[in-house]
């Protein structure tokens, strides 16, 4: 199959397979790594992301990361909830072992339920199979005043 494209040889499988989409972009404070399909290993264009996630907690070390696993369509709702999970894990267990500690990391996962970019039930979009990262910053006690203020 030399010189066949990754679509041609999902089509020939039967693979439905999404439409080309823009890749989004992050909001604010968010860090997206994406996964191939069927795996939670961090590869490489994830393990720079997560090098710079793990730099900046070194700076803020009382920050707290909200890591969300999600998934494409292409299996059971339930399925892909775990996969979720598994690439969620995969990411607390990189951050980790780069000196976040996991008091400072908490793990959901959605699944299928909030997709990057829509699609029909059954379809591989790999923009969907992604954690997010969000970063809260260390939240800072005020003084309490006599006052009543």
């Amino acid at each position: 199959m030399v010189g066949w494209s990754k679509a041609i040889m999902l089509a020939a499988i039967g693979a439905p397979l999404a439409a080309a989409q823009p890749a989004p972009s992050s909001p604010p404070g968010v860090q997206l790594v994406f996964f191939d399909w069927g795996k939670p290993e961090i590869n490489g264009d994830a393990a720079a992301i997560l090098d710079g996630v793990a730099e900046g907690y070194r700076r803020e070390p009382g920050a707290r990361l909200e890591l969300a696993g999600h998934s494409d369509r292409s299996g059971p709702a339930g399925a892909n909830r775990v996969a979720g999970l598994r690439r969620a894990g995969a990411v607390r267990a990189y951050l980790a072992a780069h000196g976040v500690p996991t008091s400072a990391m908490h793990v959901a996962s959605f699944g299928e339920e909030r997709p990057l970019i829509p699609t029909e039930d059954g379809v591989r979009e790999p923009q969907n199979r992604r954690v997010e990262i969000r970063v809260e910053p260390e939240a800072v006690a005020l003084p309490v005043s006599g006052n009543g203020l």
